[in-house]
């Protein structure tokens, strides 16, 4: 009897395993190959420091995406490293998901310049989620305010990489950094979109760099 319990277990938890999708794009290839779509921006492979094949968004006024083909995500987890830079009101850099086209998407992105301001309000807004639309900042911060921006605790350094997880299972969403146990941002979303495109974002005369995307579907 116990045994045959064992073997239903394991194979139910293999199932479970097999069910995930992991994809780790080869991002410089992708853009060799034009299986980049950049919307609003220029996309060059760069290195950064020790970093090797990072993808660089150059800054233009208004928000730009590079969006990855053939990448629909729904629920899971999307990990990647970012770098910003330590310029007030010049560097917005995250990622956007669950997009059905250019200006429709849910997106949760950092303020390096915030993450180690004196000031506690500023520091209030080093993550934030928005989901466009009808939610982009300006209406969550003074219909939601601090609830669907946080500070990040430990705070990172503004112009060194910085590694994201953010974890969406229904309609919740949790934002990890740096490998922190502790969510530094937890949401509902705002959205009805179950599925969609996924990309790198930048925001308003932000450009930024991005690495090591890793992305594991349920």
């Amino acid at each position: 009897m116990f045994k045959s319990i064992f073997v239903i277990i394991f194979a139910f938890t293999g199932l479970v395993c097999r069910a995930q999708k992991v994809i780790e794009p080869n991002l410089p290839a992708l853009l060799k190959a034009n299986k980049i779509n950049v919307v609003n921006r220029s996309a060059t492979e760069i290195v950064s420091g020790s970093k090797k094949n990072v993808l660089h968004l150059d800054g233009k006024p208004d928000a730009g995406i590079a969006w990855i083909d053939d990448i629909r995500f729904s629920d899971g987890i999307i990990e990647f490293d970012v770098k910003g830079k330590n310029v007030l009101q010049q560097s917005f850099v995250g990622i956007a998901f669950h997009g059905s086209n250019d200006s429709t998407y849910d997106a949760v992105y950092f303020r390096p310049f915030n993450f180690k301001s004196t000031e506690t309000e500023r520091r209030n807004h080093s993550v934030q989620y928005i989901s466009l639309p009808k939610f982009d900042w300006p209406v969550l911060r003074k219909q939601h305010p601090n609830q669907y921006e946080k500070p990040i605790d430990p705070s990172p350094e503004p112009e060194e990489w910085l590694h994201a997880k953010i974890v969406v299972e229904g309609a919740d969403i949790r934002v990890f950094v740096n490998n922190n146990p502790q969510p530094s941002l937890v949401v509902k979303k705002l959205s009805n979109g179950a599925k969609g495109k996924l990309g790198f974002w930048v925001g308003y005369g932000s450009d930024g760099d991005f690495s090591d995307l890793k992305i594991t579907q349920k």
